[in-house]
């Protein structure tokens, strides 16, 4: 479904508002509240609560002058930084220091989990990632706000199904 004009979205309302209050949409899979990630287009509570709003209130069009701009046609194709990956399954105790600038899931299927922690040298334990119901569509490079500095001896954890694994990108 489109969603770039009010006369293409406004027939899915009711749907639009299900999949916002279930947190489906914008589809995004990373669990809210576990790593922080740049271009995380999940919306805040505030947000929900105004398209639940704007549905129940009848899902009114607005005023034609307060639509934001029209977003011009990129033709320039945008070049991905070039990173080095490293496939994890399981536990890898990390033997030197290591800068984590994100993650992307690989092998994982639609509908599993997979969860990603650092367990520090020091006994601390970061979660890194978690990753609930996925849907291969979706896969995307997770890259954090800021880069995470993981000192050796750091053990990097992936818990998964079997086929399943962490690609870290540094």
């Amino acid at each position: 479904m489109s969603l770039l004009t009010y006369d293409e979205a406004r027939p899915w309302a009711k749907a639009i508002r299900d999949q916002v209050v279930a947190r489906t949409m914008p589809p995004w899979g990373a669990v809210k509240g576990v790593g922080s990630f740049q271009h995380d287009p999940s919306l805040t509570e505030v947000e929900i609560q105004m398209i639940v709003a704007w549905v129940e209130g009848g899902a009114p069009k607005g005023d034609d002058p307060s639509l934001p701009p029209k977003l011009p046609a990129t033709t320039k194709p945008m070049k991905a930084p070039l990173l080095k990956s490293l496939a994890v399954a399981g536990d890898m105790p990390l033997e030197r220091p290591m800068v984590l600038l994100g993650l992307r899931p690989e092998a994982l299927a639609n509908g599993q989990s997979m969860l990603v922690d650092a367990f520090f040298p020091d006994g601390r334990i970061e979660h890194l990632i978690w990753l609930r119901d996925y849907r291969s569509a979706w896969t995307r490079d997770y890259t954090f706000r800021a880069p995470l500095k993981l000192p050796a001896g750091t053990t990097i954890h992936v818990k998964a199904p079997t086929a399943a694994k962490a690609l870290l990108l540094y």
